[in-house]
C-alpha cells in the first residue's frame, strides 16, 4: 500500500499532457519490441504514447483493420464510434474517424459532441439491430469505443464490438492485431484516410445519451426508486457518465445529486490508487476514499456509486458498510433480482467468471437456477444475454449487466450506470441497503474471505501456466480438504480458462498469467476464514510451481 493511497493527487502525480499529447503524433511505434505492437486483451487494445504503445499509427492501422473486418464479415450498417475523457481518446477518436470514413463506413457520433459510456454504445447497437434486422439483415451494426476503461490518465485504449453489442471474441481481435501490425510494418501505405473536418461533416449524429436514458424503465423499477424517496449521491469520476447522471436524476425525477462534476484528462482531484497511481477503480477502496469519506458521519445519502471512466464498472457505497466488494454486490444483486423479476422465465441462468466468488454459487443454488462460469471476459457472457438465456452476467472486477424486465437483452457489455441503480432499487424495494442484504446471504451460506495476490514467474512460465492440463496437477488436498475438481477449461462453456482453478467443499484458488506482467495472479477464497484464506493462498503457489515443473 502506497503512503499516499487515498490522499488527493499532488501536481507531480499528474501527467503532462501537453508531452502525451505530442508523443502520440510524433512517437513511431518499433514493432521489434513485443510491447510496441498492436494486442487485443479481454477488453481492446490499451497502451500510452509515450511507451510507444498506444500512437497514431496504431489507430491508423486498427482503424483500417476495423473497417476492413467488418467488410469481411458483411456488417454494412451504422458503425457506433465513441470516446471517454482520458486525454488520449479525443485524437484517437479523431484518427478513428478519418479512416473508417475514408473506407466508406457509415459512422455514428454523439450529437451532443460529448463523451459516451460503454453501456450506451452497446445498447445502440442491439436497438438498431433489432428494429432494422428483420428488414435488412446486411444492415447491422457495431461499435468502437475509444477508452482504457480504468486505466491511468497516461493511457489510451480502443475496442471493437461487433452487432452482438459485447466485446468481439478471440477470433475476431486476433484477425484485427495480426492486420494492424501487417499495416504499421508496411508503412501505413494501404491505409486510408481524409482530414477531420470532412470526416466530421460527413459522420452522421446520434443522440446516445438519451436512447440509453430514456430507455430505462424498460430494465429498472425507476418508479420505486422515485416513490421511495431515495437519497442518492452518484460521482462519474471524471468519466464519461458526467452528462448521464444529472440527466438521469431530471427526467426520471430521482432524488439523486451528482456530487462531482468535473472533468480534468490529467484527473487532479482524484485520490491515489493503493500503488500511488491514480486510477478510475470505482472498486478500489483508495480511489473512491472522496465517496467513502462522504458517506460517513450521518451522510445525506441512502446510497452512493461512482464508475469509472468509460463506465462500464460499478462501485456501491453504503452508509453500514462503505464501499462493497464487487463479489458481495453480485450476490446481492442476483439474490434481488431473481426474486424480483417476475418476466423471467424459470429457465433462465446467473453468469459468473470462474475468478468469482462461490458465494454466487451458493446463492444461485438456493435459488434453483442453472450457473454458467465461464473463463475472465465479459465476451463470454455476450451470447446468453443476447438470447435471455443467461439473466445476469457478472464479474469479480465490478462489471455486469442484466436483462429487461421482460426477459429481453438490454446490453453485452457491461453497464456501471445499470448497476449503480440497481443498488437504489433494493434500497427503495426492500428497505435495506445492498450490503445488508448481502450481511442475510452470509448468515444463510456462510461468510467467505477472498483476495487476490501476485506471484513472480518468467515469461515460459506464464506460456506454461496458459497450457497447463488437469493431469499436470499431482496435488491431492488443499489446505486440509481433499481436492474435488481441477479446472483448465471452464464448466460453463467449455472454454480454456488460461490458466488453472482447484476447488474444495469450502475453499478454491485459481491461476492465471498477467499479460503485462512477469507474475502470475492467484484469486482465493475460503469459507472456513481468513487464516484458512491464507494458507489457500500459500499452497496454491506451492501447487502450482509443481505443475510447473512436472
Amino acid at each position: 500500500m502506497h503512503d499516499r493511497a487515498g490522499k488527493t493527487a499532488r501536481p507531480e502525480d499528474l501527467i503532462d499532457l501537453d508531452a502525451l499529447l505530442d508523443a502520440y503524433e510524433s512517437v513511431r511505434p518499433d514493432l521489434a519490441d513485443p510491447t510496441q505492437r498492436v494486442v487485443f486483451g479481454t477488453s481492446g487494445h490499451r497502451g500510452s504514447s509515450l511507451d510507444g504503445a498506444f500512437n497514431q499509427a496504431h489507430i491508423l492501422a486498427i482503424a483500417q483493420s476495423i473497417a476492413e473486418y467488418r467488410s469481411a464479415q458483411g456488417v454494412d450498417g451504422p458503425l457506433f464510434l465513441a470516446r471517454d475523457t482520458h486525454g488520449l481518446s479525443e485524437p484517437a477518436f479523431r484518427t478513428t474517424l478519418e479512416v473508417l470514413v475514408a473506407n466508406g463506413v457509415e459512422v455514428l457520433i454523439d450529437a451532443r459532441d460529448g463523451f459516451t459510456p460503454t453501456p450506451a454504445v452497446s445498447h445502440a447497437i442491439l436497438t438498431h439491430n433489432r428494429a432494422d434486422a428483420r428488414r435488412n439483415p446486411s444492415r447491422l451494426a457495431d461499435g468502437v469505443l475509444i477508452t482504457p476503461s480504468h486505466n491511468p490518465p497516461r493511457d489510451g485504449g480502443i475496442k471493437y464490438n461487433p452487432p452482438s453489442g459485447g466485446p468481439a471474441g478471440g477470433e475476431a481481435t486476433s484477425a484485427i492485431a495480426a492486420r494492424a501490425n501487417q499495416l504499421i510494418e508496411g508503412g501505413l501505405t494501404e491505409v486510408r484516410r481524409v482530414p477531420f473536418a470532412q470526416a466530421h461533416a460527413t459522420a452522421g449524429r446520434f443522440d446516445y445519451l438519451s436512447a440509453y436514458i430514456d430507455d430505462l424503465p424498460n430494465v429498472l423499477n425507476l418508479d420505486a426508486i422515485r416513490n421511495a424517496g431515495v437519497r442518492i449521491g452518484a460521482d462519474p469520476l471524471g468519466g464519461a457518465a458526467v452528462a448521464y447522471w444529472g440527466e438521469i436524476a431530471t427526467r426520471h425525477r430521482l432524488n439523486l445529486t451528482v456530487v462531482n462534476d468535473a472533468v480534468d484528462p490529467r484527473w487532479a482531484f482524484m485520490p491515489l490508487d493503493a500503488d500511488g497511481k491514480i486510477r478510475m477503480d470505482c472498486s478500489s477502496p483508495s480511489a473512491m476514499a472522496g465517496l467513502i469519506g462522504m458517506m460517513q458521519g450521518g451522510s445525506a445519502y441512502d446510497v452512493a456509486f461512482g464508475n469509472d471512466a468509460d463506465a462500464d464498472r460499478h462501485g456501491i457505497v453504503t452508509p453500514d458498510a462503505g464501499l462493497m466488494n464487487p463479489n458481495h454486490f453480485l450476490a446481492a444483486a442476483i439474490a434481488y433480482l431473481f426474486a424480483h423479476r417476475p418476466g423471467w422465465g424459470a429457465e433462465v441462468a446467473v453468469g459468473k467468471t470462474l475468478v468469482s466468488s462461490s458465494m454466487i454459487d451458493r446463492v444461485v443454488a438456493g435459488l434453483g437456477r442453472q450457473l454458467l462460469e465461464v473463463p475472465v471476459g465479459f465476451k463470454h457472457f455476450v451470447p446468453g444475454l443476447l438470447d435471455g438465456t443467461v439473466g445476469f452476467g457478472g464479474e469479480e472486477s465490478a462489471g455486469a449487466s442484466f436483462l429487461r424486465h421482460d426477459g429481453t437483452v438490454w446490453t453485452t457489455d457491461k453497464d456501471g450506470i445499470l448497476l449503480c441503480l440497481l443498488a437504489a432499487e433494493i434500497q427503495a424495494r426492500t428497505g435495506e441497503s445492498a450490503s445488508q442484504l448481502y450481511a442475510g446471504l452470509t448468515d444463510q451460506y456462510g461468510a467467505p474471505a477472498y483476495a487476490r495476490v501476485d506471484a513472480p514467474a518468467s515469461r515460459a512460465e506464464k506460456a506454461r501456466l496458459a497450457a497447463l492440463s488437469p493431469s499436470d496437477v499431482s496435488a491431492t488436498t488443499l489446505a486440509g480438504q481433499p481436492i474435488a475438481d481441477i479446472l483448465t477449461k471452464a464448466p460453463g462453456n467449455g472454454e480454456a480458462i488460461g490458466g488453472l482453478k482447484v476447488v474444495t467443499a469450502d475453499a478454491w484458488f485459481a491461476a492465471r498469467p498477467s499479460g503485462t506482467e512477469d507474475v502470475y495472479k492467484i484469486y482465493a477464497e475460503s469459507f472456513l476464514g481468513p487464516d484458512h484464506l491464507t494458507q489457500v493462498q500459500d499452497e496454491a503457489k506451492a501447487v502450482v510451481s509443481a505443475a510447473l515443473a512436472s
